[in-house]
């Protein structure tokens, strides 16, 4: 049985024993939010790891998208990517490999995966095709299912499915006037299968087969936004807000059999649109969980990418947005090194935290006091201990030229906390 099954029948599992313990609050918040399809716990019963749950109420999560492609191809990069990743915070990780021996490389990583594991199961299929050097309208139902299931057995815990990439949302997409049409490598696929058979996308026409698959495995089914903005000025467009209306109607679907689901999000909204497009997300989906790209506030900062996305990224988490995938300084440009993957994984670390501050402001806020209780008493190594990159800070304070290790080179004897030497009150103790 599936988790959110079992969350039904009102037993409390050990997976959400430990996902409780993550996010500080009861198993039984875990259980209820599973029932009512506000949490999930993407955890396949094949992947041993201790549980993270992904929801209303809870800490926001964030997701490192690794893996190779045709140009770049190593896999002892991506396991140091994979090793960065958990060093840094991040909850989950997300193979995108389209390079080398994808069964390798997927079943290497799930191994050293003590995270949540996703995949984008399209990818292998078509890679495979087009080294055979067959056409993207080659690919059969079957290929994709069996793909999925052949995952599924691995370990994956979630998948991304571009379910919502229908005949009827491609019609809506044509009649907008987008900058950049499809820029999700997923939804231009199914876009380009559709357009040379004719027929329906599968991942919807046999939406039924998706769910046995998923509820065999308890594998946690992420729909995709296939048609997500690539550019500011194509935010909240007829072919964004089409295929958002599909996936609502596959949330129920799920929910009905009891298949664990969230949903993908944008992509590039401007800061005015953010709020608006989570509560529309929240509204035509069910309230399911929220798994956003970004969203990135602007495009002209290539290279600089992973602050736009840390942008983006808190605002929709203060507005309840549940889980952030990273963007990194190599977004538009190229494959990710391992600096790239440290900078998008505590930029969107910072982003999480800082949403958290507004949705759950008491639990919280207390790392930051802390963190402002260690710098009133001019504590350097209790600052270190809190900060989301202790080795960096520690790095930045030997530029301190000072005999005296209580000043910083930024103010020396004019350090206004000093000056100030304000005793400390029974109220900044608490």
């Amino acid at each position: 049985m599936t988790q959110k099954q079992l969350a039904r029948k009102k037993e409390i599992t050990t997976e959400m024993i430990q996902a409780a313990d993550y996010d500080n609050v009861t198993p039984e918040h875990i259980m209820n939010g599973l029932r009512e399809g506000t949490i999930v716990i993407p955890k396949n019963r094949n992947h041993r790891f201790s549980a993270v749950a992904i929801g209303k109420g809870l800490k926001t999560k964030i997701n490192a998208n690794i893996g190779t492609s045709e140009i770049r191809c190593n896999l002892e990069e991506e396991l140091q990517k994979l090793e960065l990743a958990i060093k840094y915070g991040a909850e989950s990780i997300m193979d995108l490999s389209t390079g080398g021996n994808l069964d390798r490389i997927r079943k290497t990583l799930i191994s050293k995966s003590s995270i949540m594991f996703g995949t984008v199961p399209i990818y292998s299929v078509i890679c495979e095709l087009l080294r055979e050097g067959k056409d993207i309208g080659e690919m059969t139902t079957d290929m994709l299912f069996n793909e999925i299931e052949k995952q599924a057995i691995a370990g994956v815990d979630f998948i991304t499915v571009h379910c919502g990439v229908t005949r009827e949302s491609i019609r809506h997409l044509e009649d907008s006037e987008r900058v950049i049409g499809v820029v999700s490598r997923g939804g231009s696929l199914l876009k380009r299968w559709i357009e040379e058979t004719g027929r329906e996308n599968p991942l919807y026409e046999d939406f039924d087969r998706l769910l046995s698959i998923a509820e065999e495995y308890d594998v946690t089914l992420s729909l995709g936004d296939g048609f997500r903005p690539g550019a500011g000025a194509d935010a909240s467009d007829p072919g964004q807000i089409s295929e958002l209306l599909v996936l609502g109607e596959l949330v129920k679907l799920a929910d009905h059999r009891g298949v664990q689901v969230m949903v993908e999000g944008p992509g590039h909204l401007p800061l005015d649109e953010i709020e608006m497009n989570v509560q529309l997300e929240k509204k035509l989906c069910h309230n399911a969980p929220f798994y956003v790209l970004g969203p990135l506030t602007t495009d002209i900062a290539p290279g600089y990418d992973h602050i736009t996305g840390a942008i983006g990224g808190a605002i929709a988490a203060a507005n309840g947005a549940d889980f952030l995938c990273y963007v990194t300084p190599a977004e538009h440009l190229c494959l990710p090194n391992l600096e790239d993957v440290k900078l998008g994984v505590i930029s969107a670390k910072i982003a999480a935290h800082t949403g958290d501050l507004v949705k759950r402001k008491e639990e919280s806020s207390k790392i930051d006091r802390e963190i402002s209780r260690a710098r009133h008493q001019l504590d350097w190594e209790r600052i270190f201990q809190y900060a989301i990159d202790p080795d960096f800070a520690r790095e930045r304070k030997k530029d301190s030229s000072q005999t005296d290790s209580n000043y910083c080179s930024m103010c020396g004897e004019l350090c206004a906390i000093k000056i100030d030497g304000r005793k400390k009150t029974q109220k900044d103790t608490k």
